[in-house]
């Protein structure tokens, strides 16, 4: 069940927190999880994230509107193993004209595990071209900054 939370300093009313238990498919040959499922852990939190806030990429994503992710960024900082629930807490960190961007802090038994960032913009699909963020989006994701 996600629910709010204060992880590596995200405030409680601004973050959300998505638990995820940890599968051997997950994993590499270390034992250890492979790299690139933190990835789509951040991903699947985000998208439980903003459903919370009412907003699906079914209902905002068209013919002519996209959101690809333009910069993701990782830093691994502790072991996570198969089995082991990792609780990852999203907050907005940013909302541009065009673009905004999540901070995830996955943990593990209340240690931190890794550290992320998805930038996503807000994209015109036939001059695939960055475009104003809807309003309606913008401000929903605005009242959800995380505090500086």
């Amino acid at each position: 069940m996600a629910r709010r939370t204060t992880l590596s300093g995200m405030s409680s009313a601004a973050s959300f927190l998505w638990p995820h238990r940890v599968r051997f498919s997950d994993t590499d040959a270390s034992g250890r999880i492979h790299y690139t499922a933190m990835l789509r852990f951040f991903e699947a939190a985000e998208v439980e994230f903003l459903r919370t806030l009412g907003i699906l990429y079914t209902d905002i994503q068209d013919g002519e509107t996209s959101y690809p992710r333009v910069r993701i960024e990782c830093n691994y900082t502790g072991a996570v193993r198969d089995d082991d629930v990792v609780e990852i807490a999203v907050a907005v960190e940013r909302v541009g004209k065009s673009s905004f961007t999540l901070a995830f802090d996955a943990r593990v038994c209340g240690r931190q595990a890794a550290e992320g960032r998805i930038t996503i913009v807000c994209m015109n699909v036939a001059t695939q071209a960055s475009r104003p963020l809807p309003e309606n989006l913008a401000a929903i994701l605005r009242s959800r900054l995380e505090p500086r």
